[in-house]
């Protein structure tokens, strides 16, 4: 069982920059491939980036490419999502997520992830 707890969110006027941090503990964390997911009032959950278990490879949503990046420490116990040059369209609830442990590289589909954090807002003002 792993337990997520995300940090990292607030208010900030567009064009500004944050880091969300999520802290994992239980299980294993270095056998979970990760991910960062956001949901916006009325729209569905969608996956930001995705980072596979080592941390070598990544996948960034096309709207955030260029401009969020995600990282992980596996000795910490940690992932995160620096946001540069945040847009008012990113204002959303943001969710870490540990992948079923099959996974080597982090999925898309948020039917694959096995375990959440309890989200974190984030609030781009124009």
């Amino acid at each position: 069982q792993v337990q997520l707890v995300e940090s990292g969110g607030g208010l900030v006027q567009a064009g500004g920059s944050l880091t969300l941090t999520c802290a994992a503990s239980g299980g294993t964390f270095s056998s979970h491939s990760m991910g960062w997911f956001r949901q916006a009032p009325g729209k569905e959950r969608e996956v930001v980036a995705v980072i596979s278990r080592l941390g070598g490879s990544t996948r960034l949503a096309d709207s955030v490419k260029g401009r969020f990046t995600i990282s992980r420490d596996n000795a910490k116990n940690t992932v995160s999502l620096q946001m540069n040059s945040l847009k008012p369209e990113d204002t959303a609830v943001y969710y870490c997520a540990a992948a079923r442990s099959n996974y080597v590289m982090g999925p898309s589909s948020v039917g694959e992830y096995a375990y959440w954090g309890q989200g974190t807002q984030v609030t781009v003002s124009v």
